[in-house]
């Protein structure tokens, strides 16, 4: 597991931690790790996409 994927991890756990403690409610913030953790994918995807584009256009 990459470091980046590790501190996402840490985020959307945290996230929804300090909202509650900050008076938030719970059940206002259950929203917040699912929606964190999507855009961590997507970004993780779409950074591997831009990964092997940049090496193919290397090789060429």
């Amino acid at each position: 597991m990459s470091t980046a994927v590790r501190w996402a991890a840490f985020g959307c756990v945290l996230a929804p931690v300090v909202l509650v403690v900050y008076g938030a409610s719970a059940g206002g913030v259950m929203w917040v790790a699912p929606v964190l953790a999507a855009v961590t994918g997507i970004c993780r995807l779409l950074l591997r996409r831009a990964e092997r584009g940049a090496a193919g256009a290397r090789a060429r």
